[in-house]
């Protein structure tokens, strides 16, 4: 028995995963497209509960915008669960409609990926359904094309489907003791770079460099934000003096050692969806 199996489930955590093992496949073996995050994690974890660790795998897409250290990261937590890691090489860096970095990027990148286990890892590890962990609330978001591309495969959602929500989610990883419990969120590199910008192997190296050295500084929540020269950071509020007072010349060196010329703190704070949701809201108005 895992970890996770051995774990104990109350009241309406334990009522959330039952409605999640309910909609997961009886028979076959399930691929949980997974990145090391929060929804992923819990979506592998009662996964892992409700089939057994031997008809689960986690299956993580490897390309330039996944940082190195999200990389490592979601292998220590598909340990703890006790999943099997599948990895799969994505080339959505290739598709001109991703470099193109539309407001749709995220449907270029989820569909290369989903493309990638149906072509190349289903049946060499014995895979007949797949899923993925968009919650209740992200269901409710417009800036997330990524969900057409699951529509199209006809993955799964466990999670919106069962009604958990991103607080209900926490709170399970937590009862879970899963290593990514109060992890912040972290998209992948390229929603750094602005949209009908180009998503260049290089820029995507630069902002994994300067986040890199950020989260050494201590900064374990930040976005830097590509702006050509001009690296735009983004941190908690409370973060911020900390950041232009004590540690603004070791900031300064560390982003600047990434190849941005000028370094800016974005007074407003982290902005998830800063660059997707007005370009969608406006075409939604």
């Amino acid at each position: 028995m895992t970890v996770v199996e051995n774990a104990r489930l109350t009241g309406a955590d334990a009522l959330a995963a039952d409605r999640v093992g309910a909609l997961l496949p009886s028979t076959g073996r399930l691929a949980v497209a997974f990145s090391g995050g929060v929804d992923s994690s819990v979506l592998l974890a009662l996964a892992v509960r409700a089939l057994g660790a031997d008809r689960v795998a986690a299956v993580l897409g490897v390309s330039p915008s996944l940082a190195a250290d999200e990389r490592a990261g979601a292998h220590r937590v598909a340990a703890h669960i006790g999943a099997e890691v599948v990895e799969v090489v994505t080339h959505e860096g290739e598709l001109p409609a991703y470099r193109a970095n539309g407001p749709d990027r995220c449907f270029h990148c989820k569909n290369e990926l989903f493309t990638r286990i149906s072509d190349e890892v289903a049946a060499a590890h014995g895979l007949t359904a797949v899923a993925y962990g968009e919650n209740a609330d992200d269901v409710r978001r417009p800036d997330r094309p990524g969900s057409r591309a699951a529509v199209l495969h006809g993955v799964l959602r466990p999670l919106a489907d069962a009604g958990l929500g991103k607080e209900a989610v926490r709170r399970i990883a937590r009862a879970l003791e899963l290593p990514c419990a109060d992890k912040p969120a972290a998209p992948c590199l390229a929603s750094r770079v602005p949209h009908h910008e180009e998503v260049s192997p290089r820029k995507l190296a630069q902002i994994e460099h300067a986040e890199a050295s950020l989260r050494r500084l201590g900064f374990g929540d930040c976005r830097v934000r590509h702006h050509g020269d001009v690296a735009r950071i983004e941190l908690p509020i409370v973060e911020i003096a900390r950041a232009a007072g004590p540690l603004r010349e070791e900031l300064l060196t560390a982003v600047r050692d990434a190849g941005f010329r000028m370094v800016a703190v974005d007074l407003a704070g982290i902005q998830s969806g800063a660059f997707t949701l007005p370009l969608v809201e406006v075409s939604h108005g």
